[in-house]
């Protein structure tokens, strides 16, 4: 077999019969290699686009859910204040309670006064009549 001398000087000839610098094999596999370059690249360009979406819709929900937290929060911080309000009513009306406690007993204390004093008016002027 006789050696091709343009193929010894790294020179070889397509199917279209043209001149290349590469061989054949090598040529076609950089082409192929570029084709799948180019579907990788692609793929990636519609996985950023998904995933850019995604964080879209990710971000969307966080935000909903922080502002889901306020509310909860400020609900929370509400009732609190409506149990402190609650707990200063209750203290206030049981302070009255024992205010007029206090009250009921000064005038129970002076009815049973009266009454005694009734009853030494009554006893004198009874005895005041009879000595007549």
């Amino acid at each position: 077999m006789a050696k091709d001398p343009l193929a010894e000087a790294g020179l070889h000839f397509d199917e279209l019969h043209k001149l290349r610098v590469l061989e054949p094999d090598v040529s076609q596999k950089t082409t192929e290699l570029k084709e799948e370059c180019e579907e990788f690249v692609d793929k990636i360009g519609q996985f950023q686009k998904i995933v850019g979406g995604l964080i879209e819709l990710v971000d969307e929900l966080a935000k909903e859910a922080e502002n889901e937290k306020m509310k909860a929060i400020g609900a929370r911080n509400l009732l609190k204040s409506v149990e402190k309000q609650r707990e200063a009513q209750q203290q206030q009306l049981q302070a009255l309670i024992a205010e007029k406690k206090m009250q009921l007993e000064r005038y129970r204390i002076e009815y049973e006064a009266l009454q005694k004093v009734e009853a030494e008016q009554n006893e004198f002027i009874d005895q005041f009549i009879l000595q007549k």
